[in-house]
């Protein structure tokens, strides 16, 4: 029997289940993993960020085409509906299921990880590597990290909400050329994606819609805004108010500069270290 994990990535819903799923991989160690991506670029860097074995499969239901009945899979993704996933825990022996959805419920014949949800067969946890808890020097005072998809180019539509305030720029991968190139014209300072964790750890104020980078930033004692960005998920709005993270919607410029403006005054709830939570419920659940 084999372990799978599958992540939905993609040019228009962007990593943060990948840079979750590295996390959980990364922090099971020897443990043997393939990570299985529906997209193909993605799989091709996973080893960057600590994964040996990676395929992309396109979509969810070509899953069967790898993996065998009876086989072990973690699975996170919002792309299956009920039947499917159904169809999914008959077929693996062992079936975990990351969620984010507050209003979730654990299914007989799985195992959930939720940041939201507590029980019997359930961990209640984020998923946020050991690494950023590190904590080191704000060498960048701010930083901005839309995320790692604009498929819209939105950043450049909204430029005006953060232009004049003149922060460090993160890009992301899935990027276009000409945009990065337009992107680096346009900010003083900027960062590529593969220094990702250097400029995470290091920002005293993170501007971000990447709801992973919140988490990391907040680990490693920043200060993170989260940006709610139309049609992207609302999944951890209300995780962020219990960590009391601000919220800026609709490109409220003025509000951002008034949450940045009393920052220092702002404590936000910490983040837990929940890696040894995580890999203990996994291997329990695979009876490893």
């Amino acid at each position: 029997m084999k372990l799978y994990y599958y992540v939905h990535t993609g040019h228009r819903i962007g990593l943060d289940r990948f840079r979750r799923a590295c996390t959980i991989i990364r922090a099971l160690g020897d443990v043997d993993v393939t990570l299985l991506c529906s997209d193909f670029r993605i799989a091709n860097e996973a080893r960057h960020f600590g994964v040996s074995k990676a395929v992309g499969i396109d979509v969810v239901r070509n899953i069967p085409k790898i993996a065998n009945h009876g086989d072990k899979i973690i699975f996170d993704s919002d792309e299956a509906n009920p039947i499917m996933l159904e169809d999914m825990r008959n077929y693996f022996s062992t079936f975990i299921r990351v969620s984010n959805d507050k209003n979730d419920s654990k299914a007989e014949g799985e195992f959930l990880i939720s940041p939201y949800l507590s029980g019997d067969g359930i961990c209640n946890a984020i998923a946020v590597d050991d690494k950023y808890f590190a904590k080191e020097e704000k060498t960048i005072n701010l930083s901005y990290f839309f995320g790692d998809d604009d498929y819209e180019k939105d950043l450049e539509k909204h430029l005006d909400f953060i232009e004049e305030l003149n922060p460090d720029l993160l890009l992301g991968f899935y990027y276009f050329l000409d945009y990065e190139i337009f992107l680096r014209n346009k900010f003083k300072n900027y960062h590529e994606f593969e220094e990702y964790d250097e400029v995470i750890k290091k920002s005293k104020i993170l501007i971000t819609a990447s709801p992973q980078a919140v988490f990391e930033n907040l680990a490693a004692g920043g200060k993170p805004i989260y940006v709610e960005r139309e049609g992207c998920t609302t999944d951890f709005l209300e995780l962020f108010k219990t960590l009391n993270v601000p919220i800026v919607k609709n490109y409220d410029k003025a509000h951002l500069i008034d949450i940045i403006s009393s920052i220092d005054n702002h404590i936000n709830s910490k983040m837990r270290q929940n890696s040894n939570k995580i890999v203990n419920f996994i291997k329990e659940s695979l009876n490893l």
